[in-house]
């Protein structure tokens, strides 16, 4: 029920809910309002006060807009709306003040400070201070803290705005920070000086108004001036967070998060943030071919016609790897398919149903989490899998869902329900009357860890069949960036991957990393790291990595969204599409087109909905055939958040990061 208020802000009469705070109403009037503290997804703190505002006839002082909402204003004396001022010279002399008692202990860093040149603390003491201090005390200090290997820390320059504690509790769900003292000394710490525990620390970074916390990998190479700004799509896992890459002449030189309410709000993990540098190491930068057992650097044609040889009248499989973009395993298919061979995308024998996008997508849009009553998670940990969505159940449960788990027990940061770790629960709960749920919103979210078994098709069947005696929304969560949209251009052969290669002579492997090629057939291998699957192979063709192609990718929700080119890809190194493109001019079976737009003019004819670009596509409801279960326990997909994918594993960062996972899970408590 809404609470329509009228209410007078600078002169402007506007009508807004009274549930609102102020600095909302001033925001919804197109009013610009000072902050520090204050930041629309936590909760409010009310004390860097740079956000007062007059209100005419209230107090006879100024008060902070965002701790007051507009249904506390009182009307004029003849009922008028109230009247907020945001520019009186009570508001400016305050804000003023404000400022100065800011600026009292802050140190003089802007030269050397990371934040230099997109610091809140800049912009506004610039545009709401004074150009004099009155102080000549010597300033405070504070010894900076060790929060790991992310997230640096210069603690002089923090103006205690707790949005640091505010988010690492309330989003990412861990109590490792805090702040303790009074006054003067009062300062931000972490509990027995621990470091951060969380895949999504790397957020306080943005949110930091000033540079008391800034990157550690990238600390001191850049100014965001020197920048180019490309804004693209993540692919360390499927969720398809929108986010900004940054880059220096060719280096990419950070990733940051672009808000997107339907997808990732406006966070990022650790993994997507920090990924960088391994777009730099082991980098396949020229084609190589192999000759008497030994791989040797080869040009495009020799390349190209020797691929072309081998697969010529052989029996070919293609295989799609987890990164592939849409464009890539499209074209793949048609190469391979024109050679009467068989492609297949689900590298990890996931039994995702084909042509069934209900089975491998669902019905449920990630917003449809905000309001879900009852949450079901089966076959997965998605802390680990997308620590972005798993933020959006914590904030569901905070807002007083249920979550309930069947799998692996593991720390989600929330409470949940424990209905059991194997089959058995999955079957008990099928069994069960679920009239009772009917209207009471709810999601279902079921893991690639649950549909890798043997009896996968089963459990998905199970799950379907639940989710629609409950009425529920249904989601599958991928693991793989490329998953749904290879699945959706039909990268799928009858059977799954052991039909798809069984008897292949000729392997084309298109970045699948993550598979194990047994010895005997020729591989040939198409990819932007020297990985597994360089090791195997027989003919290495090098392709763009995410950040040096243009790219469709369809999310786990089945949202397709556009990846931009934001460089190019290093040494003789093509885009994917174009590589595939010119092995079938040499296959004397030309693929029908010769650009990008040409190619997505293809696709989108054949599979329309992939035109629909940022838009989650409805998907008509068909329950999977409930099979036999099995009574194993489920187990989830990933064992190494920080190692997943090529680029994670040539990542430094991510590797320090796994062994420090590794060490604190092996560490002994004194009590044990």
């Amino acid at each position: 029920m809404s609470d329509l208020r009228k209410i007078i802000i600078d002169g402007n009469e506007i009508e807004v809910d009274g549930a609102m705070t102020l600095i909302q109403a001033c925001e919804q009037a197109g009013i610009e309002v000072p902050r520090f503290c204050y930041h629309e997804r936590l909760s409010i703190a009310g004390n860097c006060r740079m956000c007062l505002v007059e209100v005419v006839g209230g107090p006879p002082k100024p008060a902070a807009s965002c701790a007051m909402q507009v249904r506390d204003l009182r009307p004029g004396p003849e009922g008028q709306p109230p009247v907020v001022k945001t520019n009186s010279p009570m508001v400016k002399k305050a804000r003023e003040g404000v400022m100065e008692f800011l600026l009292i202990n802050h140190p003089l860093d802007c030269p050397i400070c990371d934040q230099g040149g997109e610091c809140d603390l800049q912009d506004q003491a610039m545009a709401y201070g004074v150009d004099f201090s009155r102080f000549r005390e010597p300033k405070r200090a504070v010894e900076d803290l060790d929060l790991g290997p992310l997230v640096e820390t210069h603690m002089t320059r923090c103006i205690s705005c707790t949005r640091c504690v505010r988010f690492t509790t309330e989003v990412a769900g861990i109590t490792q920070m805090g702040q303790t003292g009074r006054g003067e000394d009062a300062e931000i710490t972490s509990y027995l000086g621990e470091t951060l525990n969380s895949n999504m620390q790397g957020n306080i970074i943005d949110l930091c108004p000033v540079g008391a916390l800034v990157s550690k990998p990238y600390a001191f190479t850049a100014r965001p001036w020197e920048l180019t700004k490309t804004e693209s799509i993540d692919v360390m896992d499927a969720l398809g967070s929108n986010i900004r890459v940054d880059t220096k002449g060719r280096e990419v030189m950070r990733f940051l998060p672009r808000n997107h309410d339907g997808v990732n709000e406006e966070w990022i993990s650790d993994k997507t943030r920090f990924v960088w540098d391994g777009l730099r190491r082991q980098r396949l930068d020229k084609p190589y071919v192999r000759e008497n057992g030994k791989l040797r650097p080869a040009s495009w044609g020799e390349a190209l016609s020797k691929a072309a040889e081998a697969i010529k009248g052989k029996k070919v499989a293609g295989l799609v790897g987890d990164l592939a973009p849409t464009e890539a395993a499209y074209a793949l298919k048609a190469l391979i398919e024109g050679q009467g061979g068989n492609v297949e995308c689900r590298t990890d024998g996931a039994k995702l149903p084909a042509g069934n996008r209900s089975g491998y997508v669902g019905t449920a849009a990630i917003e449809d989490i905000d309001s879900a009553k009852m949450i079901l998670l089966i076959g997965t940990n998605p802390r680990d899998e997308a620590p972005v969505l798993n933020a959006r159940i914590r904030k569901a449960w905070a807002a007083g869902a249920k979550v309930a788990l069947i799998g692996e027990p593991v720390d989600l940061t929330y409470d949940y329900i424990h209905l059991g770790t194997g089959r058995d629960a999955l079957a008990k709960l099928a069994e069960m009357d679920h009239s009772d749920k009917h209207g009471v919103p709810g999601v279902m979210i079921i893991g690639q860890g649950a549909l890798r078994e043997a009896d996968g098709a089963a459990v998905l069947g199970t799950a379907m069949a639940t989710a629609e005696a409950g009425q529920s929304k249904f989601m599958v969560l991928h693991t793989a960036a490329g998953r749904v949209g290879a699945m959706d251009v039909g990268c799928t052969t009858e059977g799954g991957l052991e039909t798809a290669i069984d008897g292949a002579e000729v392997i084309y492997n298109l970045g699948a990393d993550e598979v194990d090629i047994a010895a005997g057939p020729f591989v040939i291998y198409q990819g932007s790291h020297g990985d597994r699957g360089a090791h195997r192979a027989d003919i290495i063709l090098p392709a763009a990595a995410y950040t040096e192609e243009q790219g469709l990718f369809v999310n786990t929700e089945g949202r397709p969204q556009l990846a931009l080119r934001a460089g190019f890809a290093p040494g003789e190194a093509k885009e994917n599409w174009a590589i595939l493109r010119a092995l079938s001019a040499e296959l004397g079976a030309t693929l029908p087109f010769d650009s990008l737009a040409q190619l997505r003019q293809a696709l989108v004819k054949d599979v329309p909905h992939l035109a629909m670009i940022d838009q989650v596509p409805e998907n008509d409801w068909q329950a999977e055939p409930a099979g036999k279960l099995g009574d194993a326990d489920f187990r989830n997909a990933l064992r190494d958040f920080y190692l997943t994918n090529p680029i994670a594993r040539a990542s430094t960062l991510m590797a320090e990061l796994s062994a420090g996972v590794k060490a604190r899970r092996d560490t002994k408590i004194a009590a044990e």
